[in-house]
């Protein structure tokens, strides 16, 4: 390190993608992603052989596909999203705040950009995993990965993580106007909004996990904010376990039976659309609802680095920064 160390870093985190849409990159990023011990709690003496024998055989060639539907000019739109949004909150911060991104899975890697930020001067860090709600399968392992970098470095910088913000008044608010603004510009109404999240196994809410809790009080406090009712599901899942549920699938196929056959999903647990919004929501949800007898569909995008993205952003790190920062 070097002897000036009085910038300040933020590091945006998400999940991770692969680098390319095919086959060989799918299987390199499915091999690292389902390899961590925070995403898979099975003995890795039982996991190993199942990933390597018949997963990683059969299902990253499927997956490939999945991606070549959603892939923008400039890559996975999980990269491209998660870079604007450092990119337009590096703009809000102003020069004296070193802004940059990471991917848990893939590239650019933790270890790299905190690399880079320490080699240029940020002596105080500001870790951001960009999830609302807590889960020991994304924030927890993005900060593992944090922590293990640092734990390669004998002079290290000090560090505050974001902490999970699916309550903050902010965030519901983000949510509500990015809601109400996207429904505005449908034509139709729909009969109900549907809130989607990202699916664990129940095993993990029985250990103590507080993910599912967290799920339930962003769906509640954002239909409190838009007044009607908003339905939580769960989507993704994987393997033969019990997972959260009420399942998103399954919930949309029922839904016209009931009544609903105009329908709008968000996906608030993710801070930026991607494979599971753009291809498992946006067009196998749409194929799947409609197939049930569905008449209208919607996918409303995440906040991805939108302007009520940037506002939120803005706050939560204004907020964690204090003391860092001058007024």
């Amino acid at each position: 390190m070097t002897s000036n160390m009085e910038k300040i870093g933020i590091l945006l985190i998400n999940l991770g993608t692969p680098d390319a849409p095919d086959a060989a990159s799918v299987r390199r990023y499915l091999g690292e992603f389902l390899s961590d011990r925070r995403v898979v709690e099975i003995p890795q003496f039982i996991w190993q052989p199942i990933l390597r024998g018949p997963i990683l055989l059969t299902r990253p060639a499927k997956s490939a596909k999945a991606y070549q539907e959603v892939w923008l000019e400039e890559g996975s739109p999980l990269a491209v999203n998660t870079r604007e949004t450092a990119v337009k909150l590096q703009a809000l911060v102003g020069p004296h705040v070193a802004v940059d991104w990471a991917m848990r899975y893939g590239r650019p890697s933790i270890a790299e950009r905190l690399g880079v930020m320490i080699r240029a001067g940020c002596g105080r860090i500001l870790l951001a995993p960009l999830y609302p709600q807590y889960c020991a399968a994304t924030t927890a392992t993005a900060l593992d990965a944090c922590y293990a970098a640092l734990a390669q470095l004998r002079a290290q910088p000090a560090i505050r993580t974001l902490p999970p913000y699916y309550a903050d008044s902010a965030y519901i608010e983000a949510l509500r106007s990015s809601t109400e603004r996207q429904l505005a510009e449908l034509d139709f109404t729909p009969d109900l909004l549907v809130a989607s999240f990202h699916g664990m196994p129940e095993r993990t809410r029985a250990l103590g996990d507080p993910y599912y809790d967290q799920c339930v009080a962003s769906a509640k406090l954002l239909g409190d904010a838009l007044g009607r009712e908003v339905r939580l599901s769960f989507q993704s899942r994987f393997g033969r376990a019990k997972w959260l549920g009420p399942a998103t699938d399954e919930a949309l196929r029922a839904l016209p039976a009931e009544g609903a056959r105009k329908v709008a999903v968000l996906t608030p647990g993710f801070s930026a659309d991607c494979l599971e919004t753009l291809e498992e929501i946006a067009m196998r949800g749409r194929e799947e609802f409609f197939a049930a007898g569905g008449n209208n569909f919607a996918h409303l995008s995440c906040l991805n680095a939108s302007s009520e993205a940037m506002i939120l952003y803005r706050n939560l790190v204004g907020r964690e920064l204090a003391g860092w920062l001058e007024n």
